[in-house]
């Protein structure tokens, strides 16, 4: 059973940065892709980040050139490094561990507790 911890959040202020990362158990996690999901209140869960197990990473053009995903394979972590954050970046954050099919990832291994990042304006 894979095991996802999320941490790293807060609140910041628009221009700001914070780095997310998450740590992960119960998967061969080099050779797992990776994901980072967000939701903001009373909204739909959107994938923003993805990494493949060789290092290729993808982003949502909301977050392209600004949020940077990463993964330690030594440390079973996957790191989302947000810059220039703004108040629509506002949100839960969570992470996943997965895999593509094609250019289209998907999460298999279900949804941690998140962490909530804050962005004031």
């Amino acid at each position: 059973q894979v095991q996802l911890m999320e941490s790293g959040g807060g609140l910041v202020q628009a221009g700001d940065g914070l780095t997310l990362s998450c740590t992960v158990s119960g998967v061969v996690f080099t050779t797992a892709a990776a994901g980072w999901y967000r939701q903001p209140s009373g909204q739909e869960r959107e994938l923003v980040a993805t990494i493949t197990s060789g290092g290729g990473t993808h982003y949502a053009g909301s977050v392209k050139d600004r949020f940077i995903i990463s993964k330690d394979n030594a440390r079973n972590t996957v790191y989302l490094q947000m810059d220039s954050l703004k108040p629509e970046d506002t949100a839960s954050y969570y992470c996943t561990t997965g895999s593509f099919y094609g250019p289209t990832y998907f999460p298999t291994s279900g949804w941690g507790q998140g962490t909530q990042v804050t962005v004031s304006s």
